[in-house]
């Protein structure tokens, strides 16, 4: 039976891998990779042998046709990102569409997502929460910040290392210099921490030790009060 498979891969340390990721990836007739030779390291790991093809954001509006022909046939497949779970911030959503307009049966393992644990180590409330994923880099920044600026549920963003200063500064010209903030990096992996504060003791510490890899910020929401 035909099926899309949206598996979940590590974030950082292999041992975040599930069996039944293992397990699908291995069943599937095909799998969807976001870099083959990134991949191909993980496949190599686990042992596992499927067919991979290239699938990112630069060829996916292309690649969705023929996907869907093979789905159609019968096939099954399974996408996989470079790390985490496909279509956060990552390739996904336009071939998981293009399948449920198609009537092709869409599964999502659950696993590995950077956000969450970055969330949930914060410190700030997670009861309620919004997740913006990477901020617009020139077009549309201010009038996000400005949008944002009112936003009382806890914000979680993206942000590459040598964007994080200029954007800390962003917290602080449209949120204001107390406001928390989380600064989680590279989780799961070796040297993985967690920096917490207002936004000035977050920018002054960044500041000083410029930060690497990959880099997930949490923000405090503005007062009801």
């Amino acid at each position: 039976m035909s099926k899309l498979y949206l598996v979940p891969t590590p974030i950082g340390n292999l041992e975040d891998m599930t069996f039944r990721a293992i397990k699908v990836l291995k069943e599937v007739d095909f799998i969807l990779a976001e870099d083959t030779r990134t991949s191909g390291k993980l496949l190599k790991h686990f042992e596992i042998a499927t067919q991979m093809h290239s699938h990112h954001m630069h060829n996916e509006h292309k690649s969705i046709e023929g996907i869907l022909k093979r789905l159609q046939a019968g096939e099954t497949c399974a996408l996989i990102s470079d790390a985490g779970t496909p279509a956060i911030s990552d390739p996904g959503f336009l071939l998981t569409r293009s399948c449920v307009e198609n009537n092709i049966e869409v599964e999502c393992l659950p696993g590995a997502t950077a956000f969450v644990p970055a969330l949930v180590n914060s410190g700030l409330p997670n009861d309620k929460f919004v997740f913006e994923g990477f901020l617009p880099v020139k077009k549309g920044r201010q009038t996000r910040f400005l949008l944002l600026a009112e936003e009382t549920r806890t914000m979680i963003f993206y942000e590459s290392p040598h964007k994080l200063v200029k954007t800390l500064g962003h917290f602080i010209e449209y949120f204001g210099a107390d406001r928390k903030v989380s600064v989680s990096r590279e989780l799961t992996k070796m040297f993985e921490e967690t920096i917490r504060g207002t936004a000035t003791e977050v920018l002054a510490h960044y500041t000083a030790k410029p930060p690497k890899g990959e880099i997930v910020v949490v923000v405090e929401g503005k007062s009801s009060k």
